[in-house]
C-alpha cells in the first residue's frame, strides 16, 4: 500500500493487529509526511515577508545582497536535487522557495529606487546562467564543486543580514513569521534528510539553515522587544 512514495503497509499492518508500529516503521513514515507538509507549507513562507514590504513601502533593516545569495542558493539546491534524483518530499519546497524568493528580491529593488547600476549587472548575470544551471547542462564534477559551494552562499546570504541587524540594533522591516517558518522548515529538513539517507553536504546544507535562521530570529525577538521597551519609557 503506497500513496505519494509512502508506504503504508507497515504501520497498517501493526495498526490491524492492535499494535503501535515499531521505530523501524514509523520513522521513515513521519518523515515522509513531514517532508510533504514541508512542501506545502513552503508555498506561504515568504508572503509574510513580501506583505509587510508592500505594506509598509520599505525595505528599512534588509541587506540586498543577502537576500540576492539566498536566490542562487535556492537555485543551485533545486538543480542539484533534480539531477540527484531525490523524492520530491525530500526537495520540493525548494521550487516553491525559489518562486518567492524571486519576487522578494523584485519587490526590494522596486523599493529601494534608484537601483545601482551594480545591481542590474547581478541580476542580468543570474538570468543569463540560472537556466543552465537547473538544467543540469554543466560538468558533472564542476555541479557536485557548485553544490557544495551553496553551502557557503546560504552562510552568506545569511551573515550580511546578521551583521546590519547587530549594528543597527534593529531587524527593520524583517518578518518574524518567515524566520520562524525558515527555523522550523530547517530542524524538520534535518530530520527528513537522516531518514531519506541525503548525502552529507545536503545534511550540512540544512544544518547551517537551523543556525543561521535561528541567529536572526533570537535577533528579531530581543530587538523588537527593545525597541518595544523604550517606546513604553518614552510614554
Amino acid at each position: 500500500m503506497e500513496y505519494l512514495g509512502i508506504d503504508l503497509s507497515c504501520a497498517m499492518g501493526s495498526l490491524r493487529n492492535g499494535e503501535f508500529p515499531e521505530k523501524d516503521c514509523l520513522l521513515p513514515l513521519i518523515s515522509k509526511l513531514l517532508g510533504y507538509i514541508l512542501v506545502a507549507a513552503s508555498i506561504t513562507v515568504k508572503l509574510p515577508q513580501i506583505m509587510k514590504i508592500v505594506h509598509h513601502k520599505s525595505v528599512r533593516g534588509l541587506s540586498v545582497v543577502a537576500f540576492e545569495l539566498e536566490v542562487v542558493g535556492y537555485t543551485i539546491s533545486l538543480a542539484y536535487c533534480l539531477h540527484k534524483g531525490l523524492p520530491f518530499s525530500a526537495f520540493g519546497e525548494m521550487a516553491f522557495l525559489l518562486i518567492q524568493a524571486l519576487i522578494l528580491v523584485a519587490c526590494i529593488y522596486y523599493y529601494s529606487q534608484p537601483v545601482p547600476m551594480t545591481t542590474w549587472v547581478r541580476a542580468l548575470l543570474y538570468c543569463a546562467v540560472a537556466p543552465t544551471v537547473l538544467s543540469g547542462q554543466i560538468n558533472p564534477t564542476l555541479f557536485d564543486a557548485l553544490y557544495a559551494s551553496q553551502h557557503a552562499i546560504f552562510l552568506f546570504a545569511r551573515l550580511p543580514q546578521i551583521w546590519k541587524n547587530f549594528r543597527n540594533k534593529s531587524t527593520g522591516e524583517l518578518s518574524f513569521l518567515t524566520f520562524f517558518m525558515n527555523f522550523a522548515g530547517s530542524i524538520v529538513r534535518v530530520f527528513t534528510s537522516i531518514q531519506e539517507n541525503a548525502p552529507v553536504s545536503i545534511l550540512t546544507g540544512f544544518a547551517l539553515g537551523v543556525f543561521t535562521n535561528g541567529t536572526i530570529l533570537s535577533q528579531i525577538l530581543m530587538y523588537q522587544k527593545s525597541a518595544a521597551a523604550k517606546e513604553k519609557k518614552a510614554n
